[in-house]
């Protein structure tokens, strides 16, 4: 019986501590991760009107690009030269 109360004593002393340590480092990143979570979800739907603006920006991109394409090749033939 007195094998029986050590026991009891060490889960009490011991291994209640420990289990409630790893408990909360656990939960603490868990409560960190979804509040990051909110936050993502609350400002990351504010990208949606200004992605709209991105294709056409890709399209003058595309033509400014279709433009210098033969100057930059001259310039870097002008730069070998050096």
């Amino acid at each position: 019986m007195t094998l029986w109360w050590i026991g009891n004593i060490i889960l009490i002393a011991v291994v209640i501590p420990v289990v409630v340590a790893i408990l909360i480092q656990v939960l603490v990143p868990i409560f960190q991760i979804r509040q990051y979570a909110e936050d993502i979800l609350e400002y990351g739907a504010q990208f949606g009107p200004h992605l709209d603006a991105i294709a056409e920006e890709l399209v003058k991109t595309r033509d400014l690009v279709k433009q210098a394409g033969p100057e930059v090749g001259r310039y870097a033939r002008a730069v070998d030269n050096l």
